[in-house]
């Protein structure tokens, strides 16, 4: 008996609110504080390298929060996300199939993000948590004129 397709999880704008701080409260979570610690750690701020070693514990952190509601990895993404983390150096494109579930929930907090102030607030606080902050110089301290 061939199974259904996979419906696309849907929820509210106030379903959207309870993930979001579900996910956000994620990685304050001890263990999960660790873990993101040492991967910055390790990507010394190399942007290649946060892909490769921050990105898939990010991942997996919001995957374990967001599968309750609907959003998954489909086919042998659990394998290919267990492999980006014993094989940083395995070929990117393997992520795909690890953040689909990830990418999923973003496309649902994006179309929300323009219609609840709230939502674009925690939005902005989650993107926090994973990129590392941008280092500018201070005005004036570029290049010298004459």
């Amino acid at each position: 008996m061939a199974s259904a397709p996979a419906q696309q999880p849907t929820l509210t704008v106030e379903q959207a609110r309870v993930v979001l701080t579900e996910v956000i409260q994620a990685f304050s979570v001890p263990e999960n504080a660790a873990r993101m610690e040492e991967a910055r750690e390790s990507a010394c701020n190399d942007m290649g390298k946060m892909l490769q070693l921050v990105l898939p514990v990010a991942t997996q952190i919001q995957q374990e929060v967001i599968k309750a509601y609907g959003f998954n990895n489909e086919g042998e993404g659990e394998i290919k996300c267990a492999n980006m983390q014993t094989q940083p150096n395995a070929v990117i494109s393997t992520a795909a199939f690890c953040l689909s579930g990830v990418l999923k929930f973003a496309r649902l907090v994006k179309m929300y993000e323009t219609q609840d102030p709230e939502i674009a607030a925690m939005s902005l606080k989650l993107k926090s948590l994973l990129l590392p902050p941008l280092s500018t110089p201070p005005i004036g301290s570029g290049i010298p004129t004459s």
